[in-house]
């Protein structure tokens, strides 16, 4: 596949690029070279290589979910400036 004016055109506006004159050939020959590296790979011989969703091998790194105890809400709330209703009482910063 050649990349053509109408080419550049077309990606430019996808990327909403507005490219000037001296950088549209450079962007051709860029998006070319793209091209002809994918074709390479293309033709790399995957047979023996199993299908991945990933590079490298990854187990599940979630823990499971314990149930402990927590902080006492009353010896929190001890470090608040102002308390109201058993909440922190903030400035309002949104109207």
């Amino acid at each position: 596949m050649k990349i053509d004016d109408e080419m550049i055109d077309y990606v430019s506006a996808l990327a909403k690029l507005s490219l000037p004159d001296d950088e549209r050939e450079k962007a051709r020959q860029d998006l070319q070279s793209v091209l002809e590296y994918a074709q390479v790979l293309s033709e790399v011989d995957t047979g023996g290589v199993e299908p991945s969703s990933h590079v490298a091998e990854a187990v599940n790194v979630f823990r499971e979910d314990e149930i402990m105890p927590s902080f006492d809400k009353r010896e929190i709330l001890k470090s608040a400036p102002r308390v109201k209703d058993g909440q922190y009482l903030v400035p309002k910063t949104v109207e």
